[in-house]
């Protein structure tokens, strides 16, 4: 038990640390890369499917605390508000098909969750100063393809609702 609290305190002092040196990307708002995989479920996952779009991609590992406290939240909103357009993408880092099956399960996760691979994580890595380093790490994507915030450490239902109906706020088209 001691070792478990040891590590969850490790990891969240090194999601804070790490929220504070890379809170927000640098410089010009950076596109969306280009990413494709299977999700777990068989179905193609991939960019283009999601353009014109907002989404959030999540790189999570089911062994992670922070990562499993913000899941439940993510599955509620994913219910709410996938019929408006939005969608959340887990990215399972260090974890074996198998387990993260059993994971997906348990959980009841309804968005995709893909496998990381070097490409995918490659693509990422490019929007980070010193590429993603921590979980849960969070990229926001607007309709319009553009990268709008980075997310190192867990976020509260509340702060997520909030990202998500200021994305899909700016999908929206005047009447």
């Amino acid at each position: 038990m001691k070792t478990l609290i040891t590590h969850f305190l490790r990891a969240v002092a090194l999601s804070f640390f790490l929220f504070i040196a890379s809170a927000g990307v640098a410089g010009a708002i950076p596109s969306a890369p280009d990413f494709s995989s299977v999700s777990l479920d068989g179905k193609l996952v991939a960019s283009t499917q999601l353009a014109r779009r907002p989404y959030i991609v999540n790189f999570f590992a089911s062994w992670c605390p922070p990562c499993r406290a913000e899941i439940p939240d993510m599955v509620a909103l994913q219910r709410k508000y996938e019929s408006k357009g939005f969608t959340f993408i887990g990215v399972a880092v260090n974890e074996t098909v198998p387990a993260m099956r059993r994971f997906i399960e348990q959980n009841k996760i309804n968005y995709p969750v893909v496998m990381v691979d070097d490409k995918l994580i490659g693509a990422f890595n490019t929007l980070v100063e010193g590429g993603v380093r921590a979980i849960p790490t969070s990229f926001v994507v607007s309709s319009s393809g553009k990268v709008t915030q980075v997310i190192t450490g867990s976020r509260s239902k509340e702060v997520f609702e909030k990202i998500i109906l200021d994305a899909l706020r700016k999908t929206e088209t005047p009447k």
